[in-house]
């Protein structure tokens, strides 16, 4: 089985071959960018952290340190990295009208700075010292997860209640000026919203392509866009269904064209009778584990690519049908941008190892571009894509991880290498799939036509 794993790094106190932040009353972190001479560079090094809160709602408070260009959410595990506080530090803070609105998602404009943040029933937008500019209503509502289509569709005979919309989805459309944001109210509605004022353009939830997913959990859903110049724009959508895999695909993509009120707006890029830009959890699978669900947990584009990093139940012959005797293991996929029948669809397991403990939960994850310092380290440049992900100890408590962390780097070409060795040897028949979640079973890798050089090929035999 491949997998894109570091093995026997190196753990210690900040010593000259780290990187160290103080953060205020935080315990000193330490990033290391250093592999043993014998083992191969895929990754370059990890660091324990101390736990915060690793759940995907963020505390009801936003802080800024005071520069006007960048805000963070106080729960962002990979800020600890490049922030630097101490006690007689001043800092803006932000506060939503009630303690319980928490928020769910944040992102700061790249070029005005305006920071976006969605939160349950509202989405913000701030100045970067984080002085409020408009704040947006999206709840709560009279709703029940049970009316299908919604009751903003057609009238529901279940009983209603007043709901909290948990944003689920916060996304910058830099090309055409407008923000995603996409709640759990109503099966999963978005809304396109004017950068500028918030201002509604569009709020398709007419036809069953509008509905993404009704759970109302926030860090189960993660959205990439994808724009050619002059073309209109493909969302890539990955989002947990909570057994609904009838109503909701768990991957998907879908047009996003440049004119609001488009009637294809959210529409899959493909839909047949015969192929379909989608993927749905087999009801077999349901059948197998009745909890099993793929959580979201990060995205993004990079060269040929979209990305998604994932953690779901194991699905091993014989397991157990209980939720507590489910076992987790984070995987990366990976899809070609232009790939609308989804042909080129890949996943490996994706975690860290050190000696004999396991580093296998994901909890966060961020794409950023290297320093020079650790450009050097990992023999790339300073502008390649790197992935800085965090992962908790174990594989069982994945609602409620362990307090023992690591952060790991993954050079994404390193990762592409490991993607094109895998396929490679799937393609000289070695292995299987690995993808018993959604075939059923184990298939075997069967010798097929050799891979074109940008790896955008066929992995079904």
């Amino acid at each position: 089985m491949s997998s894109l794993y570091l093995k026997d790094c190196v753990i210690r106190k900040c010593n000259l071959n780290g990187i160290c932040r103080h953060t205020g009353s935080n315990p000193l972190l330490c990033a290391f960018f250093s592999l043993p001479q014998n083992h191969v560079r895929d990754v370059a090094g990890t660091q324990v952290i101390p736990r915060m809160d690793r759940r995907r709602t963020c505390p009801w408070a936003l802080r800024s340190d005071g520069d006007g260009r960048s805000a963070s959410l106080l729960c962002l595990l990979l800020a600890s990295l490049s922030w630097s506080a101490s006690s007689s530090t001043s800092f803006s803070t932000f506060h939503s009208e009630h303690r319980d609105w928490t928020f769910n998602h944040l992102t700061v404009h790249q070029s005005t700075g305006a920071v976006y943040v969605g939160a349950i029933n509202r989405v913000y937008k701030l100045s970067g010292n984080l002085t409020i500019l408009v704040a947006h209503k999206t709840g709560p509502e009279e709703d029940n997860k049970s009316c299908y289509p919604p009751l903003i569709v057609q009238p529901c005979s279940e009983v209603l209640t007043l709901t909290n919309n948990v944003n689920k989805l916060l996304i910058i459309d830099y090309s055409e000026n407008r923000l995603l944001a996409c709640g759990s109210l109503y099966q999963g509605v978005c809304k396109l919203l004017r950068l500028d004022d918030l201002f509604i353009l569009v709020e398709p939830s007419h036809k069953k392509e509008h509905y993404l997913s009704s759970v109302n959990k926030t860090g189960t859903m993660y959205g990439v866009i994808v724009r050619s110049e002059g073309e209109d724009g493909k969302l890539f959508i990955g989002t947990a269904v909570d057994g609904k895999q009838d109503y909701f695909p768990t991957l998907s993509s879908r047009k996003l064209p440049r004119d609001p009120e488009s009637s294809a707006m959210l529409d899959y890029e493909l839909h047949s009778d015969f192929v379909s830009s989608l993927i749905k959890i087999p009801s077999d699978t349901l059948a197998l584990i009745s909890h099993f669900d793929i959580f979201y947990i990060y995205g993004f584009a990079s060269g040929n690519f979209v990305y998604f990093l994932t953690v779901q139940p194991e699905t091993p012959e014989g397991v157990s049908n209980s939720a507590s005797d489910l076992f987790y293991t984070s995987r990366i996929v990976r899809l070609c941008k232009d790939d609308p029948k989804f042909h080129s669809y890949v996943s490996l397991p994706f975690g860290c190892v050190r000696g004999d403990t396991e580093y296998r939960l994901l909890q966060a994850a961020y794409l950023s571009k290297p320093g020079d310092v650790l450009a050097k380290s990992l023999n790339i440049t300073a502008q390649e894509d790197v992935l800085f992900a965090i992962f908790s100890k174990g594989q069982k408590q994945y609602h409620q991880p362990p307090d023992d962390s690591a952060l790991c780097v993954f050079p994404i070409r390193a990762v592409n290498a490991q993607i094109k060795d895998r396929l490679q040897s799937c393609y000289q028949g070695e292995g299987n799939l690995e993808l018993n979640w959604l075939l059923g079973k184990d298939v075997q890798c069967t010798k097929a036509v050799r891979m074109q050089a940008v790896g955008c090929h066929s992995l079904w035999f």
